[in-house]
């Protein structure tokens, strides 16, 4: 896991409005696990290019709020967050958003929503240490759907190594066989994986 979460926020001004509002719940809550602002610019970007988004542990709501601010008009955004109190906070903040939802419940109830042309994985379903099986981009995501994993420690070498160990859980999505995948390092030290689902063979987008 990459540091300092809802710390890497102090000092900034350069927020989308959502995004202040939301830091601002997660730090008078104690919760200090918000994604980074490098990683919550690379998910207002790529929010630009999706009509269905889904995001596994809303938190606080503040990668939520990165997605929502750089969605495009008519995008449908959903959000799945386990613990009951962060999710009516989460809900909260975006109730005046009718575009977007938020469930309290277990992550893989964000399936009901599927498939997704966006799917960040901020909770369960990325295959890492207590976040559960890896989730089958080919029942979540539309072919050239993109899935995103973030709070990563850089990889420097291959097989890819966490804590003296092979990072399983990146290596399955770095060799997954129906997906274009890559390591982007955001900061020294932290890095996000973005994958594309590929077109079945036989179609073209």
């Amino acid at each position: 896991m990459a540091p300092r979460g809802t710390a890497a926020y102090d000092g900034l001004n350069d927020l989308p409005p959502l995004v202040t509002r939301a830091v601002s719940i997660a730090r008078r809550e104690g919760f200090a696990n918000s994604c980074r602002p490098e990683h919550g610019r690379l998910l207002f970007a790529l929010a630009g290019g999706a009509e269905v988004i889904g995001e596994t542990g809303t938190g606080c709501g503040v990668g939520l709020a990165w997605l929502a601010s750089g969605a495009s008009p008519g995008a449908r955004l959903v959000s799945v967050e386990l613990d009951a109190g962060r999710a009516a906070l989460a809900a909260g903040l975006f109730r005046g958003l009718p575009q977007v939802t938020v469930i309290h419940g277990d992550w893989r109830e964000i399936g009901s929503a599927a498939p997704f042309d966006l799917l960040v994985l901020d909770g369960g379903g990325s295959g890492k240490p207590g976040c559960g099986d890896p989730v089958d981009p080919a029942v979540v995501l539309r072919p050239g759907g993109t899935l995103v994993i973030d709070d990563l420690t850089p990889a420097w070498a291959w097989p890819p190594m966490f804590q003296g160990q092979v990072d399983a859980a990146r290596l399955h999505w770095l060799t997954h066989p129906g997906l274009d995948a890559a390591e982007l390092r955001l900061a020294p030290d932290l890095a996000a994986l973005v994958a594309t689902r590929r077109w079945p063979a036989g179609q073209d987008g």
